[in-house]
């Protein structure tokens, strides 16, 4: 039986369509929490929607298209309008592409880094608004190993991640005082949709993938989206209160 650790909180995750953000989504709301999607897609809303509400719990779609900043503050005003408060926001969502640092095109780099970095920066700031209303808060934006240097042929995605680290420190340090804190989860090589899609698109079978993660990953395989939800919860309850500026690394050991 779930302690439900976030019983009364509400909780926006963007992203919260696909991969490891669908999944926290689920787990939010098992133990206790609303949750607000931020996503494209209606239809994997709706079936989260659907199991959250057996779990005796209740969540919030929100159409969200990320490169336009008024939907980042839509995200988050429709969510406190519908829940009354905002108590929680985790940052997934996010795209990748194929880019280098001598051969990425301005469009590449803008997509990359307004998604990325600047619809983070400012949802973090309506999260910061609405957590001043009841107290304060718990942010976890999504890191990545590539955030330490990355690929060659990921620059301007290991750009934006290192540059979501920094955000991460400076919530840290400067909110603090208002109860507002802020963790970087690192995420692994994990077989999410988004990544078995890419591995595909450049002719590599998922099954492949998975071969070749286990041959490169310390811990001989890749990690499935699920197994981030207990860092997620943690940091999301009030068992992490006095826990901000951390870094928790979830890679199997990988790092690039």
């Amino acid at each position: 039986m779930s302690k439900e650790r976030l019983v009364g909180k509400t909780i926006v995750v963007s992203g919260g369509t696909k991969g490891v953000g669908r999944l926290a989504v689920e787990a939010f709301a098992r133990e206790g929490a609303r949750v607000v999607i931020g996503g494209r897609d209606e239809r994997s809303a709706a079936e989260s929607i659907e199991r959250i509400r057996e779990f005796g719990s209740d969540a919030l779609f929100v159409h969200t298209e990320l490169e336009n900043v008024d939907d980042c503050r839509k995200l988050f005003d429709q969510g406190a309008s519908r829940f009354g408060r905002i108590d929680g926001f985790f940052n997934y969502a996010g795209i990748t592409s194929i880019a280098s640092l001598d051969s990425c095109d301005v469009e590449t780099f803008n997509r990359i880094m307004n998604v990325n970095f600047r619809a983070c920066f400012f949802c973090c700031q309506e999260a910061i608004r609405h957590m001043r209303k009841v107290g304060g808060g718990s942010i976890v934006l999504t890191g990545s190993p590539h955030a330490w240097a990355g690929l060659k042929d990921r620059a301007v995605y290991a750009c934006s991640k290192g540059v979501l680290y920094t955000l991460s420190q400076h919530v840290a340090h400067n909110y603090a005082s208002e109860r507002i804190r802020c963790n970087y989860l690192t995420l692994g090589w994990t077989a999410t949709e988004g990544e078995i899609a890419l591995k595909e698109s450049l002719g590599e079978s998922e099954e492949a993938l998975r071969r070749r993660a286990a041959e490169l990953s310390p811990m001989g395989r890749i990690l499935e989206p699920d197994e981030y939800n207990e860092a997620l919860i943690y940091f999301m309850s009030d068992d992490s209160s006095t826990t901000s500026g951390s870094v928790l690394n979830v890679t199997g050991g990988f790092f690039l």
